[in-house]
């Protein structure tokens, strides 16, 4: 099979976050100096795998249940390199005329998921930086399939901590959410250097700093005042109504979802109410 040629804009020599990602999780749509990055992280922390294929276990499950409650548009911000149980063939097994856009800032996700798509009308992917809420939610395409009117989901997986600080990512989401419907969702997960070997979050700091300009390790506290303003629900069976590990969301036996890979991310789901 010819590989499709490199689109323009991508940087062969820097890794990308979102051909990391793909990288942990098997992917082929990766770089040398991606895999480099990745082995750098895993000397530190090799349950990183882990991590990453119970992230991938979260947004999916997230975006199931947020269909479940009748919810069928979904906007995935920092969507990453098409794979295994892509949000619209997760969210369209509810509802199969469930609208999806598609956001990330690297060309090579807009050339392999916009092939994905051909020919898909109701879902679409949009180069795009999830620091500017205006350039994304003023996007043709998300103006053409998402009706802000109706409640919307809103995906953040594993994205909000390459935003820093003074960026204000608070207020970023909170831009995002503004011109929602009440009934909409916030679905997010972030990495957390909560009880992580120093050494393990230095690495994967620096592997943010070269495929992202940072990465911010927020702790839970800090990652629960994101949802501000927002009806957190409950993760799973018996947990109170709050974030949790990634591997937990929405899971059948807390005991057996609780991996040590797993513990490298919080996640929550959350309601608009008005």
């Amino acid at each position: 099979m010819t590989q499709a040629p490199v689109p323009p804009g991508v940087d062969q020599s820097r890794p990308s976050a979102a051909r990391i990602y793909d990288c942990l999780l098997g992917g082929k749509n990766n770089f040398p100096v991606d895999r480099v990055a990745v082995e750098m992280m895993r000397a530190r922390a090799p349950e990183l795998i882990d991590s990453a294929f119970a992230n991938r276990g979260f947004h999916q499950r997230a975006a199931k249940w947020i269909a479940e409650q009748g919810v069928s548009q979904f906007i995935d911000l920092g969507s990453g390199l098409p794979t295994v149980g892509n949000t619209h063939e997760v969210v369209r097994k509810i509802w199969p005329d469930a609208r999806v856009v598609y956001v990330d800032n690297d060309p090579m996700v807009l050339q392999h998921g916009s092939f994905l798509l051909t020919g898909d009308k109701a879902a679409s992917v949009v180069l795009a930086d999830v620091r500017d809420p205006d350039a994304v939610l003023g996007n043709e395409d998300v103006r053409r399939l998402i009706d802000f009117s109706e409640p919307v989901g809103v995906l953040m997986t594993a994205v909000m901590h390459f935003v820093a600080d003074s960026d204000d990512p608070g207020g970023l989401i909170s831009r995002y959410l503004a011109p929602l419907a009440a009934g909409s969702y916030l679905s997010m997960s972030h990495m957390t250097g909560d009880h992580k070997p120093p050494k393990a979050v230095a690495a994967i700091v620096e592997a943010g700093r070269q495929s992202a300009g940072g990465a911010c390790l927020r702790s839970k506290d800090e990652i629960r005042k994101l949802f501000d303003g927002l009806e957190l629900v409950t993760p799973y069976s018996g947990a109170a109504a709050d974030v949790t590990w990634v591997g937990l969301w929405n899971c059948e036996d807390p005991e057996l979802a609780d991996s040590e890979g797993s513990r490298w991310l919080y996640c929550g789901v959350a309601r608009k109410t008005c």
